[in-house]
């Protein structure tokens, strides 16, 4: 998750997996994937930086370690 300002000033946090465009317009509107928006004093750059430091510090899904495969039985 990433923290983001509204206009009003009040923050919240935004789950970064649910995004599908941030735009600059000139405000800052962020889509997700079911079509709600969200309008924020962060400027875009701010927010895909956010977002990259965020991926290269979450390992992927596959690197997770792995129990032996006689672990099951």
């Amino acid at each position: 998750m990433i923290q983001l300002t509204r206009f009003n000033g009040a923050i919240f946090y935004l789950n970064i997996t649910h995004i599908e465009t941030v735009e600059a317009t000139p405000d800052t509107v962020i889509t997700l994937f079911n079509d709600r928006k969200y309008i924020v004093k962060d400027s875009a750059e701010s927010i895909a930086e956010r977002v990259q430091a965020f991926y290269q510090n979450v390992p992927p899904a596959s690197s997770a370690p792995r129990l032996p495969e006689d672990a099951n039985e």
